[in-house]
């Protein structure tokens, strides 16, 4: 079983809907996590503790439990200054996560991504993010009256580059990512929004009108969401002041939302600046408030109303116009955002541009004029929601991209399991061969270095840096300290040299030519090659062989010619390149580390090597050491 970690720092399933912080978020994050759990999901939400009462971990339905983070007061605290309470919840999330670890984590909303981000850094768990609004697009409608702080565009683009999957809710969230944030569109996998037929279905409008104590047969306009001024709902108490002095037409308009059951302009601010914009605009008899309302009272509200509006300045996706469509109520709303995607203009209801409150009053007189019309509407929108818009198939589809997510992740772990693994059969079948060829080079090394002589190192690639390698390892010291410098050079260090030659003549012999530079009777040559084919390599063992100095090759796959013409050779008996390297590092630190002990054993006499009992236990321990080191 997948288990999942969703983060929603401040909208809890548990949060009440329609005030300034609770809304289609909240809905979401409940919906989503709950119907993941019927997929196979155990889901846990981790969410702000925002009240005393609240326990640390609450069994919320089967396969979801909602945890309750200690970070910040245990009271409300605006989504806008949560920011600085963010490393606290993270450290939090984080000790719990060291206990209770968690295959896959979706982080909703840029704060909790955030955390998230955090999260995937410190434990390397798949990190999926969904944003429901982003704070430049917000900043380019709001302006001034975004009170977000500016550190949220940098820690959205963190957020954006961290994040292994971003589900975008429309078409044009899509957009935004990618031309405001510079997402990448293989990141990117669009799923919006959805409705549960178990809460939202058609009923009778007579009975849900008497069911919201509505009893007036006239029309009426529902509203239905956070009241903040970005929704646009003065735009809709304006339209609806269009609409009676425009066209003759009086229709209620039912606002719903808040943050009191009963409607009151001082715990909801926006109630009071509404109440004042329809008496200026000369309806207030026409505008109700409703107050917040319990999410199952929402189907007789949508079901009562003839026509649902919704003209926010903006919308990364809107939920309430899907509610509608699944009541069989005709939506009217702005043309932005997600509401352009859900609703298709003509079929399912009207689209209108957003602050246009005559472009309005023109689409309200159009549908309350003409049953036959809504009728048709509210038909064809039930069918658009019940086809793509249940939240079983929006779920299905967020699982699906999980576990592409997870599966990627599982390659990963796969083809390091399977890299971890050739190297290890690679050094086992190494450590039974590669005794008597340890023995002999660092003995031939020792007594090379007892009698005055040196070592020099050559190599390709990455053989080139081992070679360097190997010669800082006996020039300084390998493990134990205070000993005596041992003369090695590499000969792969002299850019110059090395270019000039190979470029002007020829690189076969840009070893061989060092050799013949440096190398005198009784020094030992060692070459490094993974294949044994080098051309420069065999060259610099033959003018090696010129000067009266012994030959080493360290080889892998076969040997290659290099092992048949150096006088003593050690191979590696894998054909993977990657771990022929990998053995060849350890066998170069088993030469340093006996080399090494020869010079403290024989008062840096070095009077030459043995490998007896203890020596070959000792070899024993550092091929083991290298094989069970991961």
């Amino acid at each position: 079983m997948t288990r999942l970690a969703m983060i929603s720092e401040h909208a809890s399933p548990l949060g009440a809907l329609g005030g300034v912080d609770g809304g289609g978020q909240n809905v979401y994050v409940g919906q989503l996590a709950r119907h993941l759990a019927r997929l196979g999901f155990e889901v846990d939400i981790f969410t702000r503790r925002d009240a005393v009462e609240l326990p640390e971990v609450i069994d919320w339905c089967d396969g979801v439990r909602i945890i309750n983070v200690p970070a910040g007061p245990a009271a409300y605290v605006r989504k806008e200054d949560l920011l600085p309470l963010m490393p606290e919840f993270g450290a939090w999330m984080a000790c719990r996560w060291e206990k209770e670890p968690y295959d896959l984590l979706h982080a909703n909303f840029w704060t909790s991504g955030v955390v998230g981000a955090d999260i995937k850094r410190r434990f390397g768990v798949p990190f999926a993010v969904t944003f429901h609004a982003l704070g430049r697009v917000r900043r380019i409608y709001q302006q001034e009256a975004d009170e977000f702080p500016d550190e949220r565009f940098a820690a959205e683009d963190a957020v954006v580059a961290a994040a292994d999957l971003i589900i975008a809710e429309c078409p044009q969230d899509e957009a935004d990512l990618r031309e405001l944030y510079g997402a990448d569109p293989k990141k990117l996998v669009v799923i919006p929004c959805g409705f549960d037929p178990a809460e939202l279905e058609p009923v009778n409008r007579d009975e849900a009108r008497r069911a919201i104590g509505f009893d007036s047969d006239g029309p009426l306009v529902l509203q239905i969401g956070r009241l903040v001024p970005r929704k646009g709902i003065d735009n809709v108490v304006r339209g609806i002041a269009a609409l009676r002095h425009g066209h003759g037409l009086d229709a209620k308009l039912l606002i719903v939302g808040g943050e009191t059951d009963i409607p009151d302009a001082e715990a909801t601010p926006e109630i009071g600046r509404l109440q004042r914009i329809a008496e200026d605009a000369g309806v207030a008899d026409l505008v109700c408030f409703a107050g917040r309302r319990p999410r199952c009272e929402l189907n007789r509200y949508y079901n009562a109303a003839d026509v649902f509006v919704t003209t926010p300045w903006y919308e990364p996706f809107g939920m309430t116009p899907l509610e509608a469509m699944a009541c069989g109520t005709p939506v009217v709303g702005a043309d932005v955002g997600g509401i352009k995607y859900s609703v298709i203009d003509g079929a399912t209801g009207l689209l209108v541009p957003p602050n246009a409150p005559d472009a309005l009053a023109d689409a309200l007189a159009e549908l309350l004029l003409s049953p036959e019309r809504r009728g048709a509407m509210g038909r064809a929108g039930l069918e658009r929601v019940r086809t793509h818009f249940r939240w079983e198939m929006i779920a299905a589809d967020v699982g699906s991209a999980f576990e592409s997510l997870l599966a990627g992740n599982r390659r990963s772990f796969d083809a390091i399991e399977r890299a971890f693994e050739g190297a290890i059969v690679a050094l086992r079948q190494s450590q039974e061969l590669s005794r008597p060829a340890l023995s002999a080079m660092a003995r031939t090394i020792s007594e090379a270095f007892a009698a005055g002589a040196k070592l020099l190192i050559c190599g390709n690639g990455g053989s080139a840096a081992d070679s360097q390698h190997f010669a800082a390892e006996l020039v300084g010291r390998f493990v134990i300290e205070g000993r005596a410098a041992l003369p090695a050079l590499a000969l792969t260090t002299d850019g110059a040299f090395l270019t000039a030659w190979s470029n002007d003549l020829c690189f076969d012999d840009v070893f061989a030519r060092q050799v013949e530079a440096f190398g005198g009777r009784g020094d030992v040559l060692l070459t490094i090659s993974t294949s044994g084919r080098s051309a420069n390599l065999l060259k610099a063992i033959e003018a090696a062989k010129r000067k009266g100095m012994v030959s080493l090759a360290l080889s892998g796959r076969d040997g290659g010619p290099l092992a048949r013409i150096a006088d003593q050779a050690l191979v590696v008996p894998s054909q993977e390149t990657s771990h022929i390297q990998e053995v060849q590092i350890v066998l170069i630190h088993i030469l340093c580390d006996l080399i090494e002990r020869e010079v403290i054993g024989a008062n840096a006499s070095l009077s030459g090597l043995t490998l007896d009992e203890p020596a070959v236990n000792l070899l024993r321990e550092e091929m083991n050491d290298a094989i069970y080191a991961r």
